[in-house]
């Protein structure tokens, strides 16, 4: 069987990095898969992706960076990402790779009008999610992880929103039959959102927000971490 590709847009904090690991640990034991049924490439360090047909599948992650600075290495990524949705690879992009997977496609990106969403947030379906191959088995509502700056504004032809907050409208969609955006974050467990409240306490306080409340209210988001087992089903049985 072909290997599942992690594309690894930015890492984390290094002290919760030291302490819990890093979005790719945190997303491959989501998935439920062993490091050695991943390929991992790092394209922030200049490492360059492999041709789509190579793989079953793509999971592109969360970064520190923005889809707005235009770097270089994210740039690159817009075609090649064009380029895995002509041939159908199954690809979920996470939060960055979400945003990315918009601007790649046609779609705007930028700072949310409303300011940042941090915290564990309340999630709703859509209607057209209910029949959606990876969000059709969850509750019409569910709590999960978010923390971002920026976020999709302009959908590009053809996306489907599968769910939304009060604050973010586009927290899932469908760009094309098997791929997939979310903004929130499926491979935080509390104590990463815990860790990233924390470090933005002068971000939620610019903002009017108490960061200790906001703490407060992380919890336990197994319907949204669940999304990753989900998408690894998918593609294994499109693999098969």
């Amino acid at each position: 069987m072909k290997k599942l590709l992690l594309i690894k847009a930015g890492g984390t904090f290094e002290g919760l990095r030291r302490e819990s690991g890093d979005f790719d640990d945190w997303t491959i034991r989501g998935m439920g898969l062993k490091p050695s049924d991943v390929l991992i490439v790092r394209v922030y360090d200049g490492e360059v992706p492999p041709e789509p047909e190579k793989v079953g599948g793509i999971v592109m992650t969360g970064s520190h960076a923005m889809v707005t600075d235009l770097e270089e290495w994210s740039e690159k990524l817009c075609p090649w990402i064009k380029k895995v949705v002509e041939k159908g690879i199954p690809f979920l992009g996470i939060c960055y790779g979400h945003q990315l997977l918009a601007r790649a496609l046609g779609g705007g990106v930028g700072d949310h009008p409303r300011g940042p969403e941090v915290g564990t947030v309340q999630v709703a379906l859509s209607c057209e999610a209910h029949h959606d191959p990876l969000f059709g088995g969850l509750p019409p509502s569910f709590p999960a992880h978010a923390t971002h700056t920026q976020s999709v504004l302009e959908l590009p032809n053809g996306a489907r929103v599968l769910a939304s907050s009060d604050h973010e409208p586009y927290h899932g969609v469908a760009f094309a039959p098997s791929v997939w955006g979310v903004q929130f974050h499926p491979e935080f467990d509390v104590r990463a959102m815990c860790f990233y409240v924390e470090a933005q306490a002068e971000k939620l306080k610019k903002i009017g927000s108490d960061w200790s409340e906001v703490r407060d209210r992380v919890e336990v988001t197994p319907e949204a971490s669940g999304l990753l087992a989900q998408f690894t089903r998918l593609v294994a049985k499109r693999n098969v």
